[in-house]
């Protein structure tokens, strides 16, 4: 088992009080079937998939029931066989209680699965782009929190270190903890598979040294595989040395650059839970249809860690640990860092839910925004901030929706840890304000963006239009030359015609006068009266023409 020695440390953090016994020693225990399920469209970062299925239609285990042919989104499965009994909105676990599209399935409690084909071993064989499509169409996301796409995060070819977070640093949570002690050899199945996929040279399993039970579930599962592509590496319990950057600088040394990403430093970094799903897709041709989660806290009777089927009722599972004590206060879904509260367990367990903490009254208090004091500029939330970010300024600028200045103290940088608030003597909620900064910068850089678009629309339009007035206008020029210069030559052909015919007719009086000057008189029966007056007649015109003449 490697010691946590000669490893590095990331600025600030906490040493909590993490409360894991009260659900470490369950073991895992599936969830009940029951009668109804919830199932969000949208349990990802990203787009929402396109339903596909319709109300009224039966469905199998497994099946897909919303599709989507966008980058960065994931399809989401139906988790029983049974009835499609309504697609509409329905309350799903978000902090604002928002809803959102869900497909709701009657259970028909036959479990009849959808036709499977796995890869299995064979996998080896297979190219990255197949095995990536796999865990795609599975709909995979990272079940560590972030719940982004996994096979996005798979793209890069031939990094370095492959990380596989066993961390569970958050206090309560002993999900992951469980997973690697009771199946440690499917996650190392599922990391051995993303290491094919990315040709990682290496692939560290990292676990916190308060988590002995499962780091030497994994040595066993490392020592059995006996390759040299696996090493087991065990972390100072340190709040928040779970998160991606914090513990790719404790591995590594390397810091994250700026709005980059892990793979600039050649690594990558994915949660044990994550690395089970892509197991079950390939060597089960399972899509991620359920999930490990914790239901812990003073609040309830019995703690456990349970495997829920996505969509299961949170009350169904509160019901299943015995439902609530008469000190229940509050419920909070995560971590008491980073979770946050919910005021109903009618809401569907999704991809992304990991804990379900219920409180009694001597252990956490929901946050009140308005109580707190002001702030005394005492600099402690600087000190344990792991991001290594002023939270003073954040604070301060936040508040007053300066959104030009968070930006220019790199709030997007923060990662919600919750350390801040943790320490802040005026008990300022100050994540909350960086969490409601962020929404409002994203609803109006999503405002912005359908602006720029409305205005590329006009000016695209205005374009069009003006492209077609020119070409009409050209059109209608060439027709005016066209009509000018047929009419120039049928006015041309129209004098000509006229000169023409005024030519013939002068020829043909010219013709008649030669005709009659010649044309001898006819004097057949004439009297001899009339021949003196043609005589005479005669005579006259020859004097007139002799007289001309001269």
């Amino acid at each position: 088992m490697q010691s946590t020695t000669n490893i590095k440390h990331f600025h600030g953090g906490l040493h909590l009080d993490y409360h894991k016994e009260i659900s470490k020693q369950s073991a895992i225990t599936a969830c009940l079937p029951q009668q109804r399920y919830v199932i969000p469209v949208q349990q990802h970062i990203g787009v929402a998939g396109e339903i596909i299925v319709e109300k009224g239609q039966r469905v199998l285990k497994g099946q897909m029931l919303a599709s989507t042919k966008k980058l960065i989104s994931a399809p989401v499965h139906s988790p029983v066989s049974g009835t499609i009994v309504e697609i509409g909105k329905h309350a799903v676990l978000h902090p604002s209680g928002m809803e959102a599209d869900c497909i709701i399935i009657e259970n028909d409690f036959q479990d009849e699965w959808v036709e499977r084909n796995p890869v299995a071993e064979n996998y080896h064989q297979m190219n990255s782009h197949d095995l990536r499509n796999i865990i795609r169409n599975a709909g995979i996301v990272g079940l560590g929190g972030a719940v982004f796409p996994a096979a996005i995060k798979q793209t890069e070819i031939n990094i370095n270190t492959l990380i596989i977070n066993g961390i569970e640093c958050e206090p309560y949570i002993t999900c992951d903890d469980r997973l690697m002690q009771e199946r440690a050899k499917e996650v190392l199945s599922g990391a051995d598979i993303i290491g094919h996929i990315i040709k990682a040279r290496e692939c560290i399993i990292a676990i916190e040294d308060n988590k002995p039970e499962a780091a030497a579930a994994i040595q066993v599962a490392i020592d059995e595989d006996n390759t040299d592509f696996f090493r087991l590496q065990i972390v100072p319990t340190v709040y928040p040395s779970g998160s991606e950057k914090q513990l790719i600088k404790i591995i590594t040394d390397k810091e994250v650059p700026m709005n980059g990403l892990p793979a600039d430093i050649n690594t990558l970094c994915q949660n044990v839970g994550t690395a089970y799903a892509i197991h079950q897709a390939v060597f089960k041709d399972e899509p991620l249809i359920s999930r490990i989660v914790t239901f812990t806290g003073g609040g309830i009777h019995q703690a456990q860690n349970l495997e829920v089927l996505i969509g299961t009722y949170i009350a169904d599972c509160i019901e299943q640990c015995g439902g609530y004590t008469k000190d229940a206060y509050c419920m909070i879904m995560g971590g008491p860092m980073m979770g946050y509260s919910i005021n109903t367990d009618q809401l569907p367990v999704v991809k992304a839910s990991n804990c379900l903490l219920v409180s009694n009254s001597d252990e956490i208090h929901p946050v009140n925004t308005e109580a707190h004091m002001p702030c005394i500029r005492c600099g402690r939330c600087v000190e344990v901030c792991p991001s290594k970010l002023l939270p003073q300024q954040l604070y301060w600028h936040a508040s007053t929706g300066n959104h030009e200045r968070v930006a220019e103290y790199h709030l997007f940088d923060c990662i919600e840890c919750g350390c801040c608030s943790y320490v802040c003597p005026s008990q300022i909620p100050l994540v909350q304000y960086y969490r409601n900064a962020k929404s409002e910068i994203w609803a109006l850089e999503a405002d912005r963006k359908k602006s720029d678009a409305a205005r590329a629309r006009h000016e695209a339009r205005e374009h069009r239009l003006l492209l077609q007035k020119q070409e009409r206008e050209e059109r209608l020029r060439k027709k005016r030359e066209m009509l000018n210069e047929k009419k120039g030559k049928s006015e041309e052909n129209e004098i000509d015609a006229k000169k023409a015919a005024i030519t013939e007719a002068l020829a043909r009086v010219k013709k008649k006068k030669e005709t009659q000057a010649v044309t001898p008189k006819n004097t057949d029966n004439l009297t001899a009266d009339q021949e003196r007056q043609i005589k005479e007649a005669d005579q006259r015109r020859k004097a007139t023409e002799n007289k001309n003449n001269e």
